[in-house]
């Protein structure tokens, strides 16, 4: 079976074809109209020379010529690029290089900043502007309205390549918490298992081929699904990819506030929503509060919760207004695909584990620092793996490769992204955070993620960052930067015995650093070098 990604977009729009699709603001597209206008990127792309294995960038935010461009690529066998529209000049210039972009499809307010770095990049010579009320001059570049493109390309799929391979590439360039971005490669086979619905994410049942998920799409209603991270984000790419897989109807987003998730809530009568933890779900549930009459969101049942820490605080503020909310806290990464996944009812958000408790997914494991499995019925901590349907390794970078995708003592290829993680009862993993943001303090280990959640449950933080400064003694500290509610303060002394209820006391923080705002990526994840430099020179 060739489990390609345009191949099963397509089933499911051969399956359910006048089913609604997608929705961006007043934009209503059905499966047909969806795949019209991909196939008109896609053929605007290829008469520009684009194919097989070119990268093309997509430098825009969340709408419907994002989800076009992405499945026009597949289409033709190229690779859609992520590139995220918070990057300046300089981290702009690198991916442009690094990812060997051959075409940028951007929104139009972007012209400026592409216009200064595309002389760095000789291999980029194809430019579509997406219009977005912005009047940024094109003529230097050379760019096409996308609308001009696609009106001048055939909707039809006649003349697309029908030797679609699984072996197509699907690439996602992520940051992380540190460094340079680099590009995760995966056959699309692989990602559609890991990310893509192929396996089920509560039974571990793989389909059974390709049609598997349009045969279902026809006998099952559609679900309306509301993408609130920026698709530039695997997050959000896989909350889209996967959720259309099954048949179901997209809602975007276009940029994020409260008060416009709750009013797209009501206004497309959504169902479900995804989310990346607490730097999105904490401002909804407060709007919500603060505005407890204002919307029917009666269709509302769902919430998923992706790639950032999801605290139990603002789980269970969700569930008091939702008492029958179906809230699931999923784990992973662009180079693992998903980890596991825990579903949370009413009364049992908060976790004495520390970290969020999830059901493994398939094939994961935790290694020690041998990089031998450790036993389930071990609580020693070590570094999650994950095994069967991986990455090739990250793009032009085979140091890289080599230190993150191992073969370990049973002859099994795992991808080993950093998380650290250890066995409870049950076969159950709790996940205790990054290595590369993890604080040596006097040989303990200490990880930010577990001390942030113990914070976050005090009433006075709305939301910190946790991190080692130096110290002479123990090398590192903790120290928390430290955003308040509105109007609430506290010490360090009453943050510290608060922690104390949740995690051990070498863990808590001993110094404190207030900010009017803590930094976080669109996606939700946060600022550890922006932390800790503030918390290093803030003294």
């Amino acid at each position: 079976m060739a489990y390609n990604i345009a191949d099963i977009f397509e089933h499911v729009v051969d399956a359910v074809p006048d089913r609604l699709a997608l929705v961006d603001r007043d934009l209503k597209l059905s499966f047909s109209d969806l795949d019209e206008r991909s196939n008109r990127i896609a053929h605007y792309l290829a008469s520009q020379g684009i194919g097989t294995g070119d990268h093309v960038g997509i430098y825009a935010y969340n709408s419907a010529a994002w989800v076009e461009t992405m499945l026009g690529c597949f289409k033709i066998r190229a690779i859609p690029i992520n590139v995220n529209f918070r990057y300046v000049r300089d981290e702009l210039a690198y991916i442009f290089n690094n990812a060997d972009l051959k075409a940028l499809v951007f929104d139009r307010e972007f012209a400026p900043l592409v216009e200064e770095v595309r002389d760095q990049s000789p291999q980029l010579n194809v430019f579509v502007a997406i219009q977005d009320g912005t009047d940024a001059p094109l003529d230097k570049l050379g760019a096409t309205l996308y609308e001009q493109a696609c009106a001048a390309s055939s909707g039809s799929r006649d003349g697309l390549p029908t030797d679609r391979s699984p072996d197509d590439l699907y690439v996602l360039y992520t940051g992380g918490t540190t460094g340079m971005p680099k590009g995760v490669m995966w056959r699309q086979e692989d990602v559609y298992f890991a990310l893509g619905q192929g396996i089920d994410a509560v039974t571990g049942e793989r389909v059974e081929s390709e049609f598997t998920m349009s045969e279902k799409a026809k006998v099952n209603g559609p679900l309306v699904f509301l993408v609130i991270p920026p698709l530039m984000h695997g997050a959000a790419q896989w909350g889209t990819l996967g959720q259309m897989n099954q048949g179901n109807t997209i809602v975007l987003l276009p940029k994020f506030s409260a008060e416009a998730c709750w009013e797209m809530i009501e206004k497309e009568r959504v169902n479900a929503a995804l989310i990346t933890g607490d730097a999105m779900g904490r401002p909804m549930i407060e709007y919500l509060e603060a505005h407890p009459d204002q919307h029917d969101i009666s269709s509302f049942f769902a919430l998923s919760s992706s790639a950032a820490i999801f605290s139990p605080t603002v789980k269970d503020r969700f569930l008091e207004h939702f008492p029958n909310l179906i809230i699931t806290d999923s784990i992973g990464s662009s180079e693992s695909g998903f980890n596991g996944l825990r579903t949370v009812a009413k009364g049992q958000a908060q976790n004495p584990n520390g970290g969020p408790t999830v059901t493994p997914g398939p094939d994961v494991v935790i290694l020690d620092e041998d990089l031998k499995i450790i036993d389930p019925s071990s609580t020693q901590k070590g570094k999650m793996g994950r095994g069967g349907n991986i990455p090739l390794g990250y793009f032009n970078d085979p140091e890289k490769t080599a230190a993150t995708f191992v073969t370990v003592e049973n002859g099994k290829r795992y991808a080993v992204s950093g998380d650290w993680a250890r066995w409870e009862e049950g076969g159950l993993i709790t996940l205790l955070g990054r290595g590369s943001t993890t604080i040596n303090s006097g040989g303990e280990k200490i990880h930010p993620e577990e001390v942030e959640q113990a914070l976050k449950d005090h009433p006075a933080v709305f939301d910190c960052i946790v991190v080692g400064v130096p110290d002479e003694r123990w090398g590192q500290r903790v120290a928390a930067v430290v955003q308040f509610r509105e109007g609430a303060t506290a010490t360090v002394e009453e943050i510290a015995d608060h922690a104390r209820s949740f995690v051990a006391g070498y863990k808590v923080p001993r110094e404190m650093h207030v900010v009017d705002e803590i930094q976080r990526s669109p996606s939700g994840k946060p600022d550890y070098p922006w932390a800790t430099q503030l918390a290093k020179g803030d003294r």
